[in-house]
């Protein structure tokens, strides 16, 4: 079954350009645990609650604040906060090669499978062909929901794959841990130990098999609901109903825009200024387009109006006048008193 696209755009290094898009690679597999009034089974929710007066307030009397120092606060409005959120580019940005065994696994966070579209399986292809065959992987820059992500791109198979990945201000160093430095001789073990620990280590080993590694807690807790589910012990919870909010539908699609830049655009002012100018094209057509809907409607509208009107008017003098002309017909004649 084909997974939904999360995110389309493109990948980018020196002049050329892959149009993509990112499909999540995991799934979470922990015991979502509810809470649930026990008295009425009824859904417990969050509140915002004042820590020191312990009542509840308005999301209107609440303001982001970073902690500076310990108890002393910066407040930051809104549209400070949205001045300071990174320029979306719909780009994975490559900045650098580097060897794959010089990344620590610590600095992955989180995978993403990378698929081409509109016709980039070639070029795709070759990049991830390229870096299988060299021993290197991207590192990239990209803008998620408005969050910049440093991010490594890494041949897997047929596919590439995103992982985003820590900042290097976000791991933590081993230099204040008493770890046992390598070569020393006071932990250096001997030959016979290194021999037997080796062999120990053959024993255990084997190929990489995912599938038969298991959420031992998540069966057991499964296990549990299915046998209370089979002897009826269970519970109904009615959750409140909510209004969805609405949500605009006018984005513009960029994967045409992105693919302009493929066909021989050399790098300078003017293939970079393309894409935002097809971009304002694109919006002016659209809005005339909704312009020419909005007048069309509007007239088609006047017209039916004026239609109604006169048809109401019309057949109410006919009626009027047909209702008029039996009565004089009918009208007894007034005879003189003898």
């Amino acid at each position: 079954m084909a997974t939904r696209t999360i995110w389309k755009g493109a990948i980018s290094f020196g002049l050329v350009h892959i149009p993509v898009g990112l499909h999540t690679a995991t799934t979470e597999s922990g015991v979502d645990f509810d809470w649930l009034d026990k008295r009425s089974m009824d859904p417990v929710g969050y509140k915002r609650i004042n820590k020191r007066t312990g009542k509840e307030i308005d999301k209107d009397n609440i303001v982001k604040g970073v902690e500076y120092e310990d108890g002393q606060y910066v407040v930051i409005s809104p549209e400070e906060i949205a001045d300071a959120y990174p320029r979306t580019t719909q780009t994975i940005e490559i900045h650098q090669f580097v060897d794959a065994a010089d990344v620590s696994f610590v600095y992955l966070e989180r995978p993403y499978y990378v698929a081409p579209i509109n016709k980039g399986q070639k070029v795709y292809a070759l990049l991830r062909d390229t870096l299988a065959k060299s021993g290197k992987i991207g590192i990239a820059k990209v803008v998620i929901q408005t969050k910049q992500h440093l991010a490594a791109l890494i041949p897997l198979g047929d596919a590439l794959v995103l992982n985003l990945m820590r900042w290097g201000d976000d791991v933590k160093s081993t230099d204040e841990l008493d770890l046992p430095k390598a070569g020393a001789k006071a932990t250096t073990p001997s030959a016979a130990e290194l021999k037997m620990a080796r062999m120990l280590v053959d024993d255990m080993s084997g190929a990489w098999d995912p599938e038969q590694y298991k959420d031992e807690f998540k069966s057991a807790v499964m296990g549990l609901v299915a046998k209370k589910v089979k002897a009826g012990k269970t519970e109904t919870v009615v959750e409140p109903q909510e209004e969805s909010p609405a949500y605009a539908d006018n984005v513009i699609d960029l994967t045409e825009l992105l693919q302009r830049s493929l066909k021989g655009k050399s790098g300078g002012k003017s293939a970079q200024d393309a894409p935002a100018k097809s971009a304002r094209k694109a919006a002016s057509k659209s809005a005339k387009t909704a312009a020419r809907k909005t007048s069309t409607n509007m007239a088609t509208k006047t017209a039916t109006k004026t239609a109604t009107k006169t048809t109401s008017r019309t057949a109410s003098k006919a009626a009027a006048k047909s209702a008029a002309k039996p009565t004089a017909k009918s009208a007894p004649r007034t005879r003189k008193a003898a």
